[in-house]
């Protein structure tokens, strides 16, 4: 049997799942990478990773993934890391830029304009750098740890989550662990893998889990500690609950009615033992 890899995200938002991965016994069991949400996403389609945290939107595109429970990174209010960024009034907004990194929250773009905002826009990928954005469009996404460094003082900003849930009321699902059904045939079955993540998130959400997450990245986005502890705690929403998979299909669905996915396949979810699932 051999070890599971694991392609996590490089973002804060991520660093509450991944504690028992990195301080605890959990991270001798798994291969563990980092890398960007649409990295990420690609390692599982192409076999280099068994298991990732994906953008949502990515579960639309890759074949038979199995969806770890109870465990996403979601927002039932502004999230603050999914911005929209201006150099003009958001009603003047004709062309925009799409952080290249991001699928989920292109995604989620093109819904609320084609839905809410008006149509007629022109998307262009492009690389995170605000600066250049503007320069280029009227407008760009930028998602993670870019988006909460941005001076919303200097600039028009939508927040995504926000406005999603002022159409629907429904919570924003942005991410979820998922697993290749195939990878489960050659890991040990003794693994309860849907436990060994819940615990995860669980054990990074404790008070002197989150002090010393804050503490640690304070620094790295040269933020305050008490300005990422209410990102983590009150922005950041870490249940994939019945809130959250009403949200997430209603998202799968508005995604392929207006072309910015292909129709979701059914949620498919790894059971509490995962020797149940094979």
């Amino acid at each position: 049997m051999r070890k599971l890899r694991i392609s996590a995200i490089s973002y804060l938002n991520t660093a509450p799942l991944m504690w028992d991965f990195k301080h605890g016994r959990s991270g001798q069991k798994f291969d563990i990478s980092y890398t960007l949400p649409s990295a990420c996403a690609r390692a599982l389609s192409e076999g280099t990773a068994d298991i990732g945290i994906i953008p949502a939107a990515a579960y639309t595109q890759i074949a038979d993934l199995q969806v770890l429970p109870d465990v996403a990174i979601a927002s039932r209010r502004a999230v603050r890391s999914i911005l929209l960024v201006s150099k003009v009034p958001i009603e003047k907004i004709r062309t925009i830029a799409l952080d290249t990194s991001s699928m989920t929250s292109v995604a989620l773009t093109k819904i609320l304009f084609e839905k809410w905002l008006g149509g007629g826009r022109t998307f262009t990928p492009m690389a995170p750098e605000i600066e250049q954005m503007l320069a280029e469009h009227d407008a760009g996404l930028v998602i993670g740890d870019p988006a909460l460094k941005i001076d919303r003082s200097q600039y028009a900003t939508l927040d995504l989550a926000e406005e999603w849930i002022r159409h629907t009321g429904k919570p924003f699902v942005f991410a979820f662990w998922a697993v290749r059904s195939a990878a489960l045939r050659e890991a040990d079955p003794s693994l309860d893998l849907a436990a060994i993540f819940r615990d995860s998130r669980d054990h990074g959400l404790e008070s002197s889990s989150l002090n010393q997450i804050a503490r640690n990245w304070a620094p790295r986005l040269d933020l305050g500690e008490a300005d990422l502890l209410t990102y983590l705690t009150e922005n950041i929403h870490y249940e994939l609950d019945a809130g959250c998979l009403e949200g997430l299909q209603l998202f799968y669905r508005y995604a392929s009615e207006i072309g910015a996915l292909p129709p979701a396949p059914e949620l498919r979810f790894v059971e509490a033992s995962r020797a149940l699932a094979l």
